[in-house]
């Protein structure tokens, strides 16, 4: 099953330019497994290469460990709990062991792998690979929080 950038924009609240998955494949989603992949096409045209850095273009980090939660955060929004219409939200709450082992270019895909490692109730953990043309750019563990809308959007939906 693939998922394409309208699906993605239906399951995720972010947009351009913080939105940073452009498809979605590779979806596993078992009893015992729930792993997906999802690619971030990268082009000199982003935003933050103007300044990091101007004469050798590299994606920040920062912004690879958020493709790689995005990429997790579909997964989840994929459960049959997200289903009944209710707004909710997968927030990041923690990033652990996280190495990053080459810069990531314009014109590279970066392939991020999912996989839940572990939850419970509203939180859990995800297990992250990203990969450029089959080497590893980056790994991390990452904690999530499953919450109900974001405070601005209920403050102003009780006006």
């Amino acid at each position: 099953m693939q998922v394409n950038i309208n699906q993605i924009m239906g399951l995720l609240p972010h947009r351009y330019p913080f939105l940073l998955v452009d498809r979605i494949e590779n979806i596993v989603d078992t009893d015992t497994v729930k792993e997906v992949t999802g690619y971030k096409n990268v082009t000199f045209n982003e935003p933050f290469f103007q300044g990091h850095f101007p004469d050798e273009p590299v994606m920040p980090g920062v912004l690879i460990l958020e493709a790689m939660g995005q990429v997790g955060a579909v997964l989840m929004k994929m459960q049959k709990e997200f289903q009944t219409g209710e707004r909710k939200l997968v927030y990041l709450t923690s990033i652990d062991h996280a190495k990053f082992r080459r810069p990531v270019k314009p014109g590279d895909q970066l392939r991020t792998t999912a996989r839940l490692k572990r939850r419970r109730g509203s939180m859990g953990k995800f297990e992250f690979v990203a990969t450029v043309d089959g080497e590893v750019v980056a790994e991390a563990e990452m904690g999530f929080h499953i919450a109900s809308g974001l405070t601005l959007v209920e403050a102003e939906d009780k006006k």
